[in-house]
């Protein structure tokens, strides 16, 4: 028979406002995700995202001089170039995608870009797998 996954519920990992308004979010281990997931392997994930944000927030050389060609053309080069932070939210995005793969999915866990939630919240789907019977 066909195996079919049901939301059991959500978790929601809030963003973290200590350090001002740079995108970080809470560290903290949430107790439904006890039994579902390695503590450890929960925070790397985290502190990873976080990393990433802070990579993508940081102001450098390649920040400046895309802002000087932004105005010097009328913002037309974002036409055929892309960010740094636009980079980095590809790999953000690659990196939700593996770790899903390899290390949420088989633990009926999906992490949720928190692009797609307004970098207000990290949410985190459980899911309950249940077997549907053939009793007709």
């Amino acid at each position: 028979m066909r195996q079919q996954a049901t939301v059991a519920s959500k978790v929601f990992i809030q963003r973290d406002y200590t350090n001002g308004t740079l995108c970080q979010f809470q560290t903290k281990f949430p107790p439904e995700l006890e039994n579902r997931i390695d503590r450890q392997q929960f925070e790397e994930t985290i502190r990873t995202l976080n990393n990433l944000y802070a990579e993508a927030e940081k102001i450098g050389g390649q920040s400046y001089l895309e802002g000087c060609l932004a105005c010097l053309t009328a913002y037309t080069i974002f036409l055929c170039m892309e960010t740094h932070y636009e980079k980095v939210l590809k790999k953000i995005i690659k990196y939700i995608q593996e770790q899903n793969e390899k290390i949420y999915a088989p633990q009926g866990l999906l992490i949720t870009d928190p692009i797609e939630r307004g970098l207000r919240v990290i949410e985190i789907t459980i899911y309950e797998d249940r077997g549907i019977s053939g009793g007709r």
